[in-house]
């Protein structure tokens, strides 16, 4: 399951023009996924599910980002709304 929802959130991440250096999802240490790269301050790191749920609904197309970066606190604060 979590190799599906990790493969699922980088598809989505490359249909929103993210090369794979700038944005990716890798498996973590205790079954987790790190959402890491150029464009992210530090890793988001949680359950492979919620890791393609924050990339299905928060991540903005790369060109929508223009030059800033993502930030882990600002994603897990947009979840709890």
């Amino acid at each position: 399951m979590a190799e599906d929802a990790i493969a699922a959130a980088n598809v989505r991440l490359q249909e929103l023009g993210y090369a794979d250096r700038d944005l990716a999802v890798h498996p973590g240490p205790r079954g987790k996924a790190l959402l890491k790269g150029n464009r992210i301050i530090s890793p988001f790191s949680d359950d492979a599910a919620l890791v393609l749920r924050v990339v299905e609904t928060l991540v903005p197309p790369e060109a929508e980002l223009g030059t800033r970066l993502l930030r882990p606190a600002s994603l897990r604060a947009t979840l709890a709304e």
